[in-house]
């Protein structure tokens, strides 16, 4: 296949090097290395007046650039993004269409374990200038462990969840942000209450989709993975189908939907695994815009 060489599109990531912890007021207290031209808003709780953070941030910049349609929907749980020139340019355009209906809220994904919120969040953060947040590395900087896996393990579940749901409570006090969520944050509705301060988003992937990418690349950081007989792609199965049946009527609360089956419909692709991850953040931006636009302009625009 012929490819289409694309200019390189830098998803930033910032990570600063200082832990987050929480203030006696209850709010996070994030670290001081945010990027400069990106600095984030923090709700002070006792006087409810914004400040933006000074920033000598660390970057970690993902050069991107690819072919046309072929990039993998493990890329999506790996965190490697291909687009194509012509993704980009509609990417673009469909942000700066949202865009002005956003009026500053925040944006949450929410899905399954390895359904890509974190590599589409990056993305759509990158293109609408929002920064990004991701629940579960906030709750392990917080608590102070390296991964969630470690938090079951050496706490519990519940001690997780908890701290899941503060976590979620503080960041509904702010603006502007793409909030990559835990597969389990919808269990629980307190965190609903806080993540429809914003717009909800579920990135909805079929399983056996979902059980090939985590398959690919092991499940020793997915807790509830654990403890099941088998391969790794019948254990992931077996385990994502008891949790899909927990939690699908939690997931479909969410503003808007983006279901990859349609999206591949939509392109004349036989397989999911075939998405870019550039067009399930088209998508997600298209479905942004119908769940907040007025009910006149969404049928005018979906019959144009």
């Amino acid at each position: 296949m012929e490819t289409a060489t694309a200019p390189a599109v830098q998803i930033s990531a910032w990570t600063g090097q200082e832990k987050i912890g929480r203030k006696s007021n209850g709010f996070l207290r994030f670290s001081h290395k945010c990027r400069e031209e990106k600095g984030i808003h923090i709700l002070k709780s006792r006087n409810l007046q914004w400040k933006s953070a000074s920033a000598r941030s660390r970057f970690v910049a993902l050069e991107v650039s690819g072919s046309y349609k072929n990039s993998p929907a493990s890329a999506l749980e790996s965190g490697k993004i291909c687009t194509s020139f012509d993704e980009g340019l509609i990417l673009k355009e469909k942000a700066q269409e949202v865009g002005p209906h956003l009026n500053g809220r925040c944006i949450y994904l929410v899905g399954m374990m390895g359904s890509g919120k974190t590599t589409v969040g990056k993305i759509l953060s990158e293109v609408l200038g929002y920064s990004f947040f991701d629940s579960d590395k906030l709750v392990e900087e917080s608590v102070g462990v390296s991964s969630v896996a470690q938090i079951f393990k050496q706490y519990s579940e519940n001690f997780f969840r908890d701290n899941e749901t503060e976590v979620l409570r503080d960041l509904s006090s702010m603006h502007r942000l793409v909030v990559a969520t835990g597969g389990g944050a919808v269990i629980r509705p307190i965190n609903w209450k806080y993540m429809k301060r914003g717009i909800t988003v579920w990135l909805d992937v079929p399983l056996e989709a979902l059980a090939t990418r985590i398959a690919a690349v092991g499940t020793d950081s997915r807790p509830l993975l654990h403890g099941e007989s088998g391969d790794a792609y019948s254990k992931a199965l077996l385990r994502l189908s008891t949790l899909f049946e927990e939690r699908g009527e939690a997931y479909a609360n969410a503003d808007a939907r983006v279901s990859l089956p349609h999206i591949s419909a939509k392109l004349g692709l036989d397989d999911v695994s075939d998405l870019t991850p550039t067009a399930i953040a088209i998508e997600a931006l298209v479905q942004i815009k119908y769940s907040v636009m007025p009910d006149d302009d969404i049928t005018f625009a979906r019959n144009s």
